[in-house]
């Protein structure tokens, strides 16, 4: 099974741009979907985005955005985050999940990381 570690959060002003990493142990990474999640104080996690063999898929909230893409021979998952909002604040999770095809709903998810925070001033 992977472990997830991810990477890259911190505080930004509306507008800029910040690009998040999780990088994955473990040599089946190719086999995995990946994802990224993000919560708020108070909520439950919300899909962002993810990328499988099948493809890649983003929630209404970031598409046009945020973009999802992978390096399998570095086992790592990206995503750029562009013209980022307050309401983008939240601490961003990366998941994974073995098989071919990716799911939006959390429980579908075994594997996560630990979190890191991004934060949107406005």
């Amino acid at each position: 099974q992977v472990q997830l570690v991810e990477s890259g959060g911190g505080l930004v002003q509306a507008g800029d741009s910040l690009r998040l990493s999780c990088a994955a142990s473990g040599r089946t990474f190719s086999s995995y979907a990946m994802s990224w999640f993000r919560q708020t104080p108070g909520n439950e996690r919300e899909f962002v985005a993810a990328i499988s063999q099948s493809g890649a898929g983003y929630a209404d909230s970031v598409q046009g955005r945020f973009v999802i893409s992978r390096d399998n021979a570095k086992s790592t998952v990206y995503l750029q985050m562009n013209s980022l909002k307050p309401d983008d604040t939240a601490v961003y999770y990366c998941a994974a999940r073995a098989g071919s095809y990716y799911y939006t709903k959390e429980i579908l998810y075994d594997v996560w990381g630990q979190g890191t925070q991004v934060t949107v001033s406005s």
